[in-house]
């Protein structure tokens, strides 16, 4: 099991394969993702390693996280996150992972907090169809409708949609097949949508739940390794500049 990268999100775009075909694709960027820590089973009871990504100004971090960032010589970071990893597959304190990590074609899981939306009626929060808009209906068209039962049970069972606050919450989308990578420029290309809004840090690991691509890099693919941090797109086809740019 290798680790994940901490990546930001840029925005959605689309390429063109091979057939002409059109596919929508979201633009995560790789930024200054470095190992601020390692977790080994016998200091820690488990085997992981502690990623940081962006950069913090060190005014706006407490003193005992400016002594964790000391403790590895890195920079503060404006995200950590912790990946679980087999023990083959850690990695030395310091060191830089790269787009390379992943390869085109290869299957990924993306996490984040998904976008905020506040209190929402039941229409838009679970897509209820409503009440008539005719014949005796008043006032109401929007409302859920009837949400309990006769007099056994007498109540309103747990977990009934209902309308309440929605978005801000963890996501994981899996199976999302890589399209492109731009390891020069950082860039991952991704088909389909994840959570978060523009700018928002996201989780991008090996899917759970498809073999690992034969080509992707173990224990890692580290910023500098030459032919394996060179771009990789997907059917010979390469993303264009200015979408990534625009995005």
């Amino acid at each position: 099991m290798r680790t994940g990268l901490i990546v930001q999100k840029l925005g959605m775009s689309r390429v063109f394969d091979a057939k002409g075909n059109h596919v929508p694709v979201t633009l995560l960027k790789v930024d200054n993702c470095q190992v601020v820590a390692v977790q080994t089973a016998a200091r820690n009871g488990y085997t992981a390693v502690q990623l940081g990504a962006g950069e913090r100004k060190a005014k706006n971090v407490s003193q005992p996280v400016r002594g964790h960032y000391a403790a590895a010589k890195v920079e503060p970071k404006a995200k950590l996150a912790e990946f679980r990893v087999s023990e083959d597959n850690l990695l030395e304190v310091g060191a830089e992972l790269s787009a390379a990590h992943f390869v085109a074609d290869q299957f990924v899981d993306v996490a984040g907090i998904s976008i905020g939306r506040g209190f929402q009626g039941v229409m838009k929060r679970w897509n209820f169809g409503g009440l008539r808009a005719t014949h005796g209906v008043s006032v109401s068209h929007r409302s859920p409708g009837s949400t309990g039962q006769r007099q056994s049970p007498g109540r309103v069972f747990k977990n009934k949609k209902m309308a309440g606050h929605m978005g801000n919450t963890r996501i994981t989308v899996q199976n999302l097949r890589v399209i492109e990578i731009h390891a020069e420029e950082g860039l991952i290309a991704v088909e389909g949508a994840v959570p978060g809004h523009k700018g928002a840090w996201l989780m991008i690991q090996d899917a759970v739940k498809k073999p690992l691509h034969k080509d992707a890099p173990k224990p890692a693919g580290l910023k500098g390794q030459g032919a394996a941090a060179t771009a990789a797109p997907a059917n010979g086809q390469e993303a264009p500049a200015e979408a990534a740019a625009e995005a």
